[in-house]
């Protein structure tokens, strides 16, 4: 018995080491062996073992081949080629086939005597008796031998190869009734919008992401996060935009007086002047509120609305008269509140506006999402009154806006009934607390979430949103200052950015700074350049820190809620293609604010004059009082030299 068959290795031959030309031969080449005919008899087992790999493929009669390229070193060229076999009648077949790549490798190894590239090393397992040669082995044929039994060995099935899936697709929930051909109960799929639905098409199917937003390894993913903080003389509201705040709004126990917006009233005119086109009405607050012709609920630039009525306040409205009114803005300073005779009642989806053939969809939808809406509208509009589709309404199934006019209609009646219970002023409808009333106006798919720290208004905010909007009803949160160690606001860092927000002075991130003085009359912002030394030229520098400005002084806007006419001093630039651009970008950071805002040219001053709509009273106003010293000054007076 030859050393082959007592399972013993056996060494590679030994020959001259290849030169480096001949360990591999160019890509393309094929080298054939030359056989020299087939013996007359077989040859024997000792002849076989002593025979060379040539004469073996001469002797066997083996088809030529192409050459294997060798496999390089560290890619486990010296293994694969053993593994590659088959097992039955595959390793059979290729058995013969691997003596002759074999004599052709030692043929090219040869070719070149007195080479000095090394020679790869193999290590070929010992094979069993009977076992055919493998694709690549260097040792000679043996005879056949009866076949071994062996225990079976399991196929290998590959594993499936999972399906491409689209950009965006989010995995959920049901893999396994998803790979029985089933539907996932969590499936995601992307609709036309870009964003993801959960459920399929189907309402039954779940939830649909146009409307409940996006979310990523099942944690809510949105652009802004609300805060509301809970105290007991006032409640503040922060909206943070990523990390940074962007919004600030506080409400106060005693606001009756004050933060009346929205709040419906039977009034009675004081009196009307016609010179001015207004009417003073008391609604029973300390101050008369004053009534504009013309005036309003809602906003031209953001609706389609009816025609304009040219008739005079003063054929409209004489003195005594009993109204229903609404207030619009709140008193700030000396002026009173801001009343409108076209009461509207705002709701999720839509306002209504009783008694009136008003009729608009907001402009920020798209045109085909507003033809949808118009003709849902055209269905569920209560007769005799007028409907406006807020933004809020993009993607509500005719179901949910049929069900917010309803609940809106009910309202409108009650309110009718309180009025004609008598004729002095006083309050009809409140509006909710502005936490709700934020939430309300705000909360869309875009936040990921709001965080409350009361659990009376956490209970008071997600039982409206489940009612209006039950698929972001997950994100109303209430937070425990307990069990976090620390409040709400200190949590999510808005602490430090109000303390920052009060400052005169605000730097930017090059080492520039803005100066941000109120007035009476208006608000004026000074640039400078402060630390921002720059690096190349004066006016790339000044360009640069004018740019930073820009987006910085439409979020302290937006921030401090600055209304009312400002006045933006940029350094001076001398190319007036780098004032167009900064101009652009205050226009483009002020897009993201929902107030209604109207930006100039620069002047040849290097001036912006702008508008922003006045809302409130500001920031700093609703976390100050006025110094009863200096009454707002900020100087104290030397009584005893005047």
């Amino acid at each position: 018995m030859s050393d082959l068959s007592a399972g013993q290795p056996v060494a590679e031959p030994v020959g001259p080491p290849p030169g480096p030309a001949a360990t591999e031969p160019p890509h393309g080449a094929e080298s054939r062996f030359e056989g020299t005919g087939a013996p007359e008899a077989p040859p024997s087992a000792e002849q076989a073992a002593s025979a060379s790999p040539a004469e073996t493929r001469a002797a066997t009669g083996a088809p030529r081949r192409r050459r294997r390229r060798p496999t390089p070193a560290g890619a486990g060229g010296s293994t694969a080629t053993a593994d590659r076999s088959g097992s039955g009648s595959e390793a059979a077949d290729d058995g013969a086939a691997g003596d002759g790549a074999a004599a052709d490798r030692a043929a090219a190894e040869t070719s070149v005597p007195g080479a000095t590239a090394p020679t790869l090393e193999r290590t070929v397992p010992p094979a069993p008796a009977g076992d055919r040669p493998r694709i690549g082995d260097t040792r000679p044929a043996r005879p056949p031998t009866a076949p071994v039994a062996s225990a079976p060995v399991a196929p290998v099935v590959p594993a499936p190869k999972p399906a491409r899936r689209p950009a965006g697709y989010r995995a959920s929930g049901g893999a396994a009734q998803a790979a029985a051909g089933g539907p996932a109960p969590g499936r995601t799929t992307r609709d036309d919008d870009g964003d993801e639905d959960e459920g399929g098409s189907s309402p039954a199917g779940g939830r649909s992401r146009r409307r409940s937003g996006r979310e990523r390894r099942g944690r809510p993913v949105g652009r802004y996060l609300m805060c509301v903080h809970v105290r007991p003389h006032a409640t503040q509201i922060a909206v943070l935009e990523g990390r940074t705040l962007v919004e600030h709004q506080v409400s106060r126990a005693a606001d009756d007086a004050t933060q009346i917006d929205g709040n419906i009233y039977r009034g009675r005119v004081q009196n009307v002047l016609p010179g001015m086109e207004a009417a003073f009405v008391d609604i029973g607050t300390p101050k008369n509120a004053v009534l504009y012709r013309g005036d309003v609920r809602f906003d031209r630039d953001d609706v389609e609305t009816a025609s304009n009525n040219t008739m005079r306040i003063e054929q409209m409205l004489r003195a005594g008269q009993t109204i229903l009114c609404q207030v619009t803005k709140n008193p700030i300073g000396a002026k009173g509140a801001r009343l409108t005779q076209e009461v509207s009642l705002p709701g999720r989806f839509v306002v209504m506006v009783p008694n009136s053939s008003a009729f608009g969809i907001s402009k920020r939808l798209d045109d085909n999402e507003r033809k949808r809406l118009r003709r849902i509208v055209d269905d569920v509009r209560p007769k005799g009154h007028g409907l406006i589709v807020r933004t809020a309404a993009e993607g509500a199934s005719q179901e949910e806006l049929g069900h917010d006019v309803e609940r809106l209609a009910a309202q409108w009646a009650a309110i009718e009934a309180e009025a004609g219970r008598s004729s002095a002023p006083g309050l009809l409808y409140r509006e909710p607390d502005l936490a709700v009333r934020s939430v309300r106006e705000e909360f869309n798919r875009e936040y990921r979430g709001v965080v409350i720290d009361d659990e009376e208004l956490f209970l008071q905010v997600r039982d409206y949103i489940e009612q209006v909007n039950p698929e972001l009803a997950d994100r109303v949160e209430l937070y425990d200052p307990v069990a976090e160690n620390m409040p709400v606001f200190e949590r999510f860092h808005v602490h430090e950015q109000l303390h920052k927000a009060l400052d005169r002075k605000v730097w930017l991130p090059s080492g520039g700074s803005i100066i941000i003085e109120r007035t009476e009359a208006l608000t004026v912002i000074d640039v400078n350049t402060g630390k921002n030394v720059g690096t190349s030229n004066l006016e790339e520098t000044v360009y640069r820190n004018n740019l930073e400005a820009a987006e910085e002084i439409a979020r302290q806007l937006r921030l401090r809620d600055i209304g009312g006419i400002i006045v933006i001093d940029f350094i001076d630039m001398e190319i007036r293609e780098n004032r167009d651009k900064v101009a652009s970008a205050l226009r483009s950071a002020l897009a993201r604010d929902k107030t209604r805002t109207q930006v100039f040219d620069i002047s040849e001053l290097g001036l912006i004059e702008m508008t922003r709509k006045r809302i409130s009273e500001g920031l700093v106003e609703s976390l100050s009082s006025t110094c009863p010293i200096c009454e707002g000054r900020g100087i104290v007076l030397d009584e005893t030299l005047l």
